[in-house]
C-alpha cells in the first residue's frame, strides 16, 4: 500500500503534474480534486517580520 501511495503522490508532484496533464496521463479533474482537498495551513504560517523580531530579540546585546 505504501508503494501505491508513493506513486500516486509522485503523479501529483508539482514538478511533474503539468507535464502529465499536458500529455493526457493525468486528468485535470484529479489535480483539481487533490488541490481542493489539501488542508488549510494558514494557522501554521510565520511571516518574515515575526522571524526578524524573534531573531533581534535573541541577539540583543548590552553595550557598556
Amino acid at each position: 500500500m505504501r508503494l501505491n501511495k508513493a506513486l500516486n503522490d509522485k503523479l501529483l508532484d508539482k514538478r511533474l503534474r503539468d507535464k502529465l496533464v499536458s500529455e493526457g496521463k493525468l486528468p485535470k479533474a484529479d489535480v483539481e480534486k487533490f488541490l481542493n482537498d489539501l488542508p488549510d495551513d494558514a494557522a501554521n504560517m510565520t511571516t518574515t517580520d515575526e522571524v526578524d523580531e524573534k531573531l533581534r530579540a535573541s541577539q540583543s546585546v548590552t553595550v557598556e
